[in-house]
């Protein structure tokens, strides 16, 4: 059947494009809020009347005047971008002129607002298509008052669709969040059916901010780095890029000279998630979707988290505007980076500097829940030297840990500058073996072969997966002609093999290498053997956790010391007299 291309009418492109931007009451509430701190505002109150479909947002941002006012809502209009220039260098959360619009074509939309130098607010009342219907003085305190009522009136069918108003309220708290963590020094008032539902203070720094919002995770659980990074070179030869929606003769202004990169990392021995829900990204004030850094911050914590464990990281990115595409995605979630490669390293590198100990990043942390746990964790008996070679070059700043005692043939009793640590023998020998394992992993010929016997084919797959030299023997016989380096001296190399044999790709048998190689608990250690394990663990590259994710040390430091033993007590007092 023929059909017949025709324009849409003008309310239908408009309802279209209103959807792209708006498409429950958390995006309101998103683009309100980047409206508010786009204007300078440091405290902003949200409040929802959800049933009756009405949202409000208030500010002390730096507010608008009459004509600003009559132009907010028109479509495409904006402060902030001014030609096709301007798109390679958005410094501002919006730009593009759509929501105010959007909303006068899904909503009755009113706004008070009042310069800081202004003598008298201004009530403004928008009609379909942006334009200002009703305009009055009123009385208001410099900022900016968003009303937004009835919202998807005109559209019964959307609002049908739309989750239940608990899961779209749910959203709107995690909209709030997600964009507080990113502008910690603004105060939230959140308000639902006129009752304070919750609160946001400011604070300095991003991780000083989230254990409001995670109250599990307290601030001795996290380490925050921010670095000062270069700006990614052009490749050699590259000329300037222009871009297919804007006029051919507007090239992409030369990059800023430096990058910010700031990331809070929750310590793998402290705290971890089951989901990988708090893996975060945040590029110029904006949590982004980015799968290419997300799965950087993943592969970073390898080895340093319990089985199906994923850890709390949070990283903001305030780079180069020349180096973002925001023009990807209605909804600014989405981007386009370029050079991705060259974060993925700065950002590794990131959490390889957040994850080491040194004085520059030890923090007070008492886990005295966790002796049973450490104690639950001791390993069979046995016997082992350890190896006295040390770990690669460090390029971090040490602490002086000086070995003083072993409890139990277990732990080793430590003394640093702030405190002591008691420190697991075998895990912490077991970390620093399997750094030396996959730096330097290495096959080594053995006379005579192990000999192992009633092998199955899966095992002997596995066995010729991680690379060992097998072969048949005789009825099923079969020999090992090669094994994993650390193997080479020990008494159960065989036993080691056939565990292996069970499956596991090559990291999964780098760690069992390292766990069987590692020194038992109940081992005696000489003070130079503990003294050289230590300064060993230390130069790790994840000296928190074992592979298996299990905390290596227990810490007790100098603040809570004093805290248990009232040493700031007055001492007159302290006797009764």
């Amino acid at each position: 059947m023929a059909s017949t291309i025709q324009a849409l009418p003008t309310e239908v492109v408009y309802l279209i494009t209103a959807g792209e931007v708006i498409d429950s009451l958390a995006s309101v509430v998103r683009e309100l809020v980047e409206n508010s701190l786009d204007a300078g505002a440091n405290r902003i109150v949200v409040s929802l009347w959800p049933q009756q479909w009405r949202i409000r947002v208030a500010d002390n941002g730096c507010g608008m005047d009459e004509d600003n006012l009559q132009q907010a809502a028109l479509a495409h209009s904006t402060s902030k971008i001014h030609s096709s220039e301007d798109l390679w260098k958005i410094n501002s959360l919006g730009f593009r002129g759509e929501a105010l619009h959007s909303l006068t074509t899904l909503a009755d939309l009113e706004i008070l607002s009042r310069p800081p130098g202004g003598n008298v607010g201004w009530r403004v009342v928008y009609g379909d298509g942006g334009q200002a219907v009703e305009f009055e003085a009123t009385a208001i305190a410099p900022g900016t008052v968003v009303t937004v009522s009835n919202l998807f009136g005109n559209c019964a069918v959307r609002r049908q669709g739309l989750p239940t108003a608990a899961q779209q309220m749910r959203g709107v708290q995690l909209a709030i969040q997600q964009i507080a963590l990113c502008h910690p020094h603004v105060t939230w008032q959140v308000w639902q059916n006129d009752r304070q539902w919750f609160t946001i203070s400011p604070a300095a720094t991003t991780g000083q901010l989230l254990p409001q919002i995670l109250p599990q995770v307290r601030q001795g659980d996290l380490n925050e780095v921010k670095l000062e990074i270069p700006n990614p070179q052009p490749p050699v030869g590259a000329g300037l890029q222009t871009s297919f929606n804007i006029n051919e003769d507007i090239t992409k202004p030369a990059p800023t000279t430096n990058s910010q990169l700031s990331i809070v990392v929750g310590l793998p021995d402290r705290c971890h998630r089951r989901r990988p829900d708090w893996v975060r990204v945040a590029i110029n004030g904006r949590m982004v979707k980015s799968p290419e850094l997300e799965q950087t911050i993943l592969s970073a914590f390898h080895r340093t988290l319990p089985r199906d464990r994923y850890p709390i990281c949070l990283l903001n990115l305030t780079i180069s505007p020349d180096q973002i595409n925001w023009n990807r995605n209605p909804a600014k979630s989405e981007i386009y980076l370029n050079e991705i490669g060259y974060w993925q390293e700065q950002i590794t590198t990131a959490i390889d500097q957040a994850l080491r100990i040194s004085a520059a990043n030890l923090k007070e942390s008492v886990h005295t829940t966790r002796v049973s746990k450490l104690l639950k964790a001791a390993e069979a008996k046995g016997g082992y030297h350890v190896n006295p070679e040390n770990s690669p070059e460090e390029n971090h700043t040490q602490l002086s840990l000086k070995a003083i005692a072993q409890l139990s043939n277990t732990y080793i009793v430590v003394e640093h500058p702030n405190g002591m640590w008691l420190v697991e023998q075998h895990i912490a020998h077991e970390r620093v073996l399997y750094e030396q394992i996959c730096d330097n992993w290495q096959l080594v010929p053995i006379e005579p072969a192990i000999i192992l016997y009633q092998l199955s084919p899966a095992q002997v797959s596995q066995v010729q997966r991680i690379g060992l030299d097998i072969e048949p023997f005789g009825e099923q016989l079969w020999a090992i002609r090669t094994i994993p380096a650390p193997l080479q001296q020990r008494e159960d190399s065989a036993d080691a093999i056939l565990e292996l044999s069970w499956g596991g790709d090559l990291q999964v048998a780098q760690v069992a290498v390292a766990c069987r190689s590692a020194i038992r608990n109940g081992t005696p250690m000489t003070m130079p053997e503990m003294q050289t394990l230590l300064d060993q663990w230390q130069r790790t590259r994840n000296p928190r956790t074992c592979p298996h994710g299990r905390p290596i040390y227990l810490s007790l430091e100098e603040p809570a010391l004093a805290r248990f033993f009232r040493r700031n007590w007055v001492i007159g007092k302290s006797h009764g007299i």
